[in-house]
């Protein structure tokens, strides 16, 4: 009887030695686990945040329009626009196809306009007219008849616009890219309509290409690709 007891006291005793070690090691897992976030926590909030400035200088007025340009043309791009100092200038000058229109700073938002280089007296017109205090109506009106008189030359049909724009006139230095900017491309296509492209003068659904102004000197097909998702 004596013996059987001292077998029962041993089990018990061997039985709260192995709880005990599974709790120990149970600890030990859920601190070391917790330690882990932690760390990971702490690295992710620790990781510097982009920033964001201001396009106050004429170098970052250069470098934020280039990004409505081809990635791989952006070296050659000649750049044109107000500095600093409210004076239309070349900001840059350039030796391939295309003109860059860096952003108005003394207007709202962002927005940069690249196109090739023999659509720049339909472009140069445009802001003369502006300038004088033309509504956009009376552009459109004095420019159809000058391109249909074929005193305004517009390039040829095919010439692509590429535009970057956003509500926001803050970047990123280190990448230029501007917040919340997207982009639209244009392909000017004179007098051409639905009939003769195939093209809705509508946009079905997000991402489809349409054509604008359909049977006019500013007959274009429009793409606006989707937004980036934000990082």
């Amino acid at each position: 009887m004596l013996l059987k007891m001292n077998q029962i006291i041993t089990a018990f005793v061997f039985t709260g030695i192995l709880i005990s070690c599974n709790t120990s090691n149970k600890t030990k897992k859920t601190t070391e686990e917790s330690s882990a976030k932690e760390i990971v926590t702490d690295s992710t909030s620790n990781k510097p945040a982009k920033e964001l400035v201001a396009i106050d200088t004429d170098e970052a007025s250069i470098a934020t329009a280039l990004m409505a340009a081809p990635e791989e043309s952006r070296a050659g791009c000649k750049v044109i626009g107000y500095n600093m100092a409210g004076e239309f200038v070349t900001l840059k000058e350039g030796d391939n196809e295309f003109i860059v229109l860096a952003d108005d700073p003394n207007r709202p938002g962002f927005h940069a306009a690249c196109y090739h280089k023999d659509m720049e007296p339909f472009m140069a017109r445009g802001r003369e007219l502006r300038a004088m205090g033309k509504n956009a109506v009376e552009i459109f009106d004095i420019r159809e008849a000058e391109v249909k008189s074929g005193k305004l030359a517009m390039g040829k049909p095919g010439s692509t616009l590429h535009i970057y724009y956003g509500p926001d006139a803050l970047y990123d230095p280190q990448t230029s890219k501007v917040k919340g900017a997207q982009y639209r491309y244009v392909v000017y296509l004179p007098f051409a309509t639905s009939e003769s492209t195939g093209l809705p003068e509508k946009p079905i659904s997000a991402n489809h290409p349409w054509i604008m102004n359909p049977g006019t000197h500013r007959a274009h097909i429009m793409i606006s690709p989707l937004p980036e998702e934000s990082e």
